[in-house]
């Protein structure tokens, strides 16, 4: 019971701050995701630098992280030009060059995990940049709540779909090689779950129509559902169960944003075609 009310309590905050992060103001917005950005990085470097050592201090590469999504909400909002990148370019110049001052180990390993991190991390968060603002005046911050707000509340209604039906009546292992618990049952209950949603955005929202609404829902389901396969895949090759424990009753960062990682830019690119265009 207490680890019952412990998780509860984790997570109403955590879905309280996310949403008040991407309703209430835009430098909330982006103070909260340049941090949670800073975070997951520092719990990935954590999780696999000490296996494949490093030059580069595992702060720095967090840090390097944060600031490209601080960079990319600036341009995406059109308060700075393209210059705000070069900091970021001259950080991935360093990750390419500190290998050669130390002897032994693997440059391999070790450029591609410090690459794979700022791709996987920073470089998902920076596109909610994307899915937040619209063309404005320069220098004007034009931000719109409705499609990041939506792509959290379908990836947590998948979540809960999925546990709730696939604890009931899955049978049907999803991949069991990677994540035995997953089941065929537990993906559908977690994609109608996100379909139903859909249709209440797209009452809500009737600019963009259900069907548009529905493929999103279905990007969102099947790509966030691939995104937790991965992140299960990458504590088995550590030998870890959570990720860390940064959010009690929930592991770590890693763990509560593993859909979301590989759905965000999945959905970028389906609203980019389907839905603005």
């Amino acid at each position: 019971m207490k680890n019952f009310i412990t998780r509860a309590l984790t997570g109403i905050v955590f879905v309280a701050v996310l949403i008040s992060a991407i309703y209430i103001h835009s430098y909330y917005f982006l103070v909260v995701f340049g941090l949670i950005t800073g975070l997951t990085l520092w719990e990935f470097y954590g999780l696999t630098l000490h296996q494949v050592q490093t030059p580069l201090n595992r702060l720095f590469c967090a840090l390097g992280g944060s600031y490209l999504f601080a960079a990319s909400f600036c341009y995406t909002h059109d308060l700075t030009g393209r210059w705000i990148f070069l900091p970021y370019l001259l950080f991935l110049l360093i990750t390419l060059i500190a290998p050669l001052y130390e002897k032994g180990g693997d440059p391999l390993k070790r450029w591609t995990v410090t690459l794979f991190g700022q791709l996987y991390c920073a470089g998902s968060f920076s596109l909610l940049n994307q899915l937040t603002s619209v063309t404005g005046y320069p220098g004007e911050i034009v931000h719109i709540p409705y499609f990041a707000l939506a792509l959290f509340v379908l990836i947590w209604l998948n979540d809960t779909g999925a546990y709730c039906v696939g604890s009931l009546m899955g049978k049907h292992r999803l991949f069991e090689r990677i994540s035995p618990k997953k089941s065929w049952e537990g993906f559908g209950g977690g994609l109608l779950f996100a379909l139903l949603a859909s249709q209440v955005f797209a009452y809500l929202l009737p600019s963009y129509s259900a069907l548009q609404w529905i493929g999103l829902a279905i990007v969102v389901v099947v790509f966030g559902t691939w995104g937790d396969l991965i992140e299960s895949l990458l504590k088995r090759q550590l030998g870890i169960k959570d990720s860390g424990h940064v959010l009690p009753g929930h592991g770590g960062m890693l763990d509560r944003f593993d859909s979301v990682l590989l759905a965000i830019p999945a959905a970028y690119i389906y609203i980019e075609l389907f839905i603005r265009n």
